[in-house]
């Protein structure tokens, strides 16, 4: 499955992977700009070429349907995402039961247009101990980047500053939807 995919990957839709997942069994992926559903399939064959699993969470009556199997099969972790919830909390609880989990999120919180990031990713990074690895979907590069890992430091203000230069000149599938630093 993995050469199919990088074949897709590469040959058919014209995409470049540049950079490696680390072999570490848990941390977090924030993807971005997250502007299309696009980024679902890209995101499902990257994850097939690299041979790692990787998950994402959905509100849990999504694994309660008649496709609960394919969530559950491609990675998805239900949650309660209910007013009365700590979504950051439930996830956490994934991390500690979980021997293997990589969490990938898009920090924008939705694929349209954002001037700030959510911060959610970040708190649950700093409670589970883990760190966050940075991927870039440039669709003007046709390139997928990939960061080596870091662990945020006590300071949001400049962790956020570095995660966010990072994604500079990044372009989503829709451009007009791709993340862009507030000065």
């Amino acid at each position: 499955m993995a050469k199919l995919s990088k074949w897709i990957f590469n040959k058919v839709l014209g995409w470049k992977l540049k950079g490696d997942f680390p072999s570490l069994k848990k941390y977090i992926i924030i993807v971005v700009p997250h502007t299309s559903w696009h980024d679902f399939y890209l995101g499902v064959l990257v994850r097939s070429m690299v041979k790692a699993p990787m998950n994402y969470v959905a509100k849990k009556e999504l694994f309660d349907s008649p496709l609960g199997w394919y969530f559950k099969w491609s990675g998805g972790a239900p949650i309660d995402r209910s007013k009365n919830s700590n979504t950051v909390d439930a996830i956490l609880s994934l991390f500690e039961e979980r021997k293997e989990f990589r969490l990938a999120i898009a920090p924008e919180g939705t694929r349209k247009k954002v001037a700030t990031w959510k911060t959610g990713f970040y708190h649950i990074a700093k409670g589970a101990k883990v760190p966050i690895v940075m991927v870039a979907f440039d669709y003007k590069k046709k390139e997928v980047r990939v960061e080596p890992p870091f662990y945020p430091s006590e300071s949001i203000k400049t962790d956020f500053d570095f995660m966010q230069n990072y994604f500079s000149g990044v372009v989503g599938k829709i451009p007009a939807y791709s993340y862009k630093k507030e000065d």
